[in-house]
Order: C-alpha cells, then sequence, then structure tokens
C-alpha cells in the first residue's frame, strides 16, 4: 500500500538564488579571463627588473695611513667634498729633499753656465792674440828683409841680421800657436754647451720629480667624486690602505633608471620612447611610469664572465634575457622611495 503522507506531501522547488550565483561566478570569471587575456596579448611584462644608479667607487691613489675620516656610513655628501685624508709626513720629507737636490741641480747649472761664458770670452781673447801676433810676425819679416839688404850692403853685422830672422821665426811660431790655442778653445765649446744641457735637464727632471711629489701629496687627501650618499665604509683611522684599494662607495641618489630584462621573445616591438608602467617590490601600491631609451645590442649572458658556447657539447635551446634600460619620468617625484637594487616589475604596452 501507498503512504498516504508521502501521496499528499508537494515537491519542493528549486531556488533560483544557486542558479543565479553560479550564473554571477561565470560571468564574473569569463570577464576577469577575458581582460586577463586581452591584457596579455597587448602587454609584455617581467619581474626580472630592478632600479640601477651611478656607484662610485672612492679608491686612495696613493698608500698611507689614514688620518682622518670625515664621513660615516650613509651620510650625504657633495661632489667635491673632503672624504679622507692620508698622512703625508712622510710624503713631506720626501719633498724637502728634493727641494735641496733642485737648488744643487741649480748651482750644478750656474756653474756650467760660467764655464761657457769664461769659453766665450777666452776664445774672443785668443783670436785677439791671432790678430796681434799675425802683425808682429809681418813686421818681423820685414825688419828681416831690410837687415838682409843692409848686410848686403854691409851696413849691419851678421849678428844683427840673425836676431832678426830669430825675431822672425819667433813671431812665426807664437803666430801658430794661437791659432792652436783657437782651435782648442772652440772645441771646448760644444762640450761646454753640452754641459749646460745636461744641467738644464737634471733640473727640469729634478723639477718634475718635485711636481709629481706635489701631485702624491695632493691625493693623500680624498675628495667625492660625485654627489650622493655614502655605502658602508670599509676603513677607519689609523689604517694602512695600498693605492686602489676600495674605501667606501658613493651611491647617486639624483640619477635613477630600470634595468629590466625581457625574453628574447618579448623584444620584437620594443622601440626607444615606448610608454612604460613599472612597480616596485618595496612598494606595491605605487604605479610609476616610464619610457624605453634604450635595448641592449647583446643578452646578458654574453656580458658574463663565461658565456655560453653552443657550438660546444649537447645543445640545449634556452630563451635568452635582453636588458632594457627605461627612464623613469618624473624622477624627483618619486627619489624618496628608489633605491638602487630594488626589484620592480614592468610592463610595456605593444598595442
Amino acid at each position: 500500500m501507498e503512504n498516504p503522507k508521502a501521496a499528499t506531501t508537494p515537491e519542493k522547488k528549486k531556488s533560483p538564488i544557486r542558479l543565479i550565483v553560479i550564473l554571477l561566478v561565470l560571468v564574473t570569471g569569463g570577464i576577469f579571463g577575458y581582460k586577463k587575456i586581452t591584457y596579455a596579448l597587448s602587454h609584455e611584462s617581467t619581474d626580472n627588473a630592478q632600479v640601477e644608479t651611478q656607484i662610485a667607487p672612492v679608491l686612495p691613489r696613493v698608500s698611507g695611513y689614514v688620518k682622518t675620516i670625515a664621513v660615516n656610513d650613509y651620510d650625504s655628501v657633495k661632489a667635491g667634498q673632503l672624504l679622507v685624508q692620508l698622512d703625508d709626513d712622510e710624503l713631506q720629507a720626501q719633498l724637502q729633499q728634493m727641494d735641496a737636490d733642485v737648488k744643487a741641480a741649480e748651482a750644478d747649472l750656474s756653474n756650467a753656465r760660467a764655464a761657457l761664458n769664461n769659453a766665450l770670452v777666452s776664445l774672443k781673447g785668443n783670436k785677439g792674440n791671432i790678430d796681434l801676433n799675425e802683425v808682429k810676425r809681418k813686421q818681423a819679416e820685414s825688419d828681416f828683409q831690410r837687415n838682409q839688404n843692409l848686410f848686403a850692403d854691409q851696413a849691419i853685422t851678421k849678428k844683427q841680421l840673425d836676431d832678426s830672422r830669430y825675431a822672425m821665426e819667433q813671431a812665426s811660431v807664437q803666430y801658430n800657436n794661437s791659432h792652436i790655442d783657437l782651435n782648442s778653445a772652440s772645441s771646448r765649446i760644444p762640450v761646454l754647451t753640452a754641459g749646460v744641457q745636461k744641467a738644464e735637464a737634471a733640473l727640469a727632471m729634478k723639477k718634475a720629480i718635485i711636481a709629481q711629489q706635489q701631485l702624491k701629496i695632493s691625493y693623500s687627501k680624498i675628495y667625492a667624486p660625485q654627489a650622493g650618499k655614502i655605502g658602508k665604509r670599509n676603513v677607519s683611522e689609523g689604517q694602512f690602505v695600498q693605492a686602489g684599494s676600495p674605501l667606501f662607495s658613493i651611491v647617486n641618489d639624483t640619477t635613477y633608471w630600470i634595468v629590466a630584462n625581457f625574453k628574447e621573445t618579448q623584444i620584437e616591438k620594443f622601440y626607444p620612447g615606448m610608454p612604460v608602467e613599472f612597480t616596485l617590490d618595496a612598494f606595491p601600491n605605487t604605479r610609476l611610469k616610464g619610457s624605453i631609451e634604450s635595448v641592449s645590442e647583446a643578452t646578458g649572458a654574453k656580458f658574463s664572465m663565461l658565456p655560453p658556447d653552443n657550438a660546444s657539447g649537447n645543445f640545449v635551446k634556452v630563451t635568452q634575457r635582453v636588458p632594457v634600460k627605461i627612464r623613469i619620468s618624473d624622477v624627483d617625484r618619486y627619489r624618496n622611495i628608489l633605491r638602487a637594487g630594488l626589484s620592480a616589475d614592468v610592463t610595456v604596452p605593444i598595442k
């Protein structure tokens, strides 16, 4: 027999609310998915990006002990500001010794010039002696000729003739000797001139050494190569530092840009000036804008110490990354949140 209670109970109707909710979820999901797909097709994005800026290392150009340090960690500095001073006492002592060497070289040059001047004066005297001895020789020859005539006329004695001949021969020898003296004095001039030139070169070399030493002394004061903020100091007072060893770095806090590493399959439509949007992981609610400044001529792998060589070993194709430099718009407005090395998510509209 049928249960009369079951027969009289009406069948419950299905509620439309559940169907409406399902439809709303499907429509919302469809709209959201459509937007996502449309956005993905019209934009290229990457999270392989970070903020970059100029970082200048502070390096000493001479070795020495650190005398004073004028900055602390993370201080703001101006370009040309004194940062570190090295002890220059030893360099100053060397400079004094070099000054003494210069004075000695100046004295040597004065002596060389004086010797050359004396030689030139002697040369003029030798030329004058030649003229004088030539007059004496001519006079002695005339006297001998005259005495020969007088001796032929028996107006003078044989001794007087011999005396005039000896006087003529003596004048001739003196005349020849004066030429020898002139040649000897003339030959000394190039030697003394070379001595002056050598002394001048020695003096110039010592002055150049002094200039180099003064330059080293100026290097004992280390100035900021650019404006920015000091990083962590790697030096303390009294420490000995070698030339070229990094003391700390200065981070430029006025110039920033983004370097985004896009896949090689994403950059087909990229061009300089193309608008860009990005967010920083540190400030995800702040959306910044910029533009593509340039696209690298090589992939990032080519700049590594050991670039891949596909010609050797088993080849496995790996999608390469291409660095893209992005200029930040209105950088002064966001300077307080920009930090070198911060990660960023970059999006480039391509349609």
